[in-house]
């Protein structure tokens, strides 16, 4: 399945979330981004003014984790990291949901904590599900709740429990239907699979390959 009519760049959230993650590294992901046109790079809250600076008057946006990955930090802790971390730039927060609070139907406490960090930081907020640790009404569940606290954005996953499949982005089209966007994430390898999630309904596309994707892309749609 091909689709050249499909341009994969414009998906892409170039991905720097490795722990090991160098200064360096992350200037060369924001360097890769601005030559792509991708629409943001994912770092850490700690490369957050690495990478402000180095994608200062560019096109790619400044997109950082809360509380992740597992989501289980206080909500004061959250709302802080938040709101430094768009104190130093970044203009994307990738939220990482409170999947206990979830399961045992704290679902106010979950909204509260979403809506809190939307309305302090004025960013675009995209909640991570973890769909992977979830059953379909729980995932509707998150769904609904984070979309009623002003999320910008549903995301799969955060790779480190597994990554998105086609089935959980279909079902979020289906859950959303076009009120926000889709990030799927974790565990994107080859252009075959970035093309069907999208086709599945993604908006965005998170991962640490994007660069390789695009040159796989080109080399397939030659042969």
């Amino acid at each position: 399945m091909e689709h050249p009519e499909i341009d994969l760049a414009p998906y892409i959230d170039q991905a720097v979330l490795q722990p090991t993650a160098t200064p360096q590294v992350v200037q060369q992901a924001c360097q890769a981004a601005i030559q792509y046109n991708f629409p943001a790079v994912c770092v850490y809250p700690s490369a957050v003014a690495i990478a402000t600076e180095a994608l200062h008057n560019k096109s790619p946006q400044v997109c950082t984790v809360i509380g992740f990955p597992t989501g289980a930090t206080s909500s004061a802790a959250k709302c802080y990291e938040a709101q430094d971390a768009a104190d130093n730039g970044a203009t994307e927060l990738d939220v990482v949901i409170n999947l206990g609070w979830l399961k045992a139907g704290e679902t106010d406490a979950v909204y509260q904590e979403v809506a809190q960090i939307v309305e302090a930081t004025g960013q675009t907020v995209k909640t991570i599900l973890e769909t992977n640790c979830l059953t379909p009404n729980e995932l509707q569940l998150a769904a609904e709740i984070c979309m009623d606290a002003g999320a910008a954005y549903l995301k799969t996953s955060t790779g480190w429990f597994g990554g998105a499949t086609i089935a959980d982005v279909r079902r979020l089209r289906e859950l959303t239907q076009g009120r926000v966007g889709i990030k799927a994430s974790g565990g994107i390898r080859t252009p075959e699979q970035a093309i069907e999630l999208i086709l599945a309904g993604a908006t965005r596309l998170g991962t640490s390959r994007g660069v390789e994707l695009l040159t796989l892309r080109e080399q397939g749609l030659k042969t």
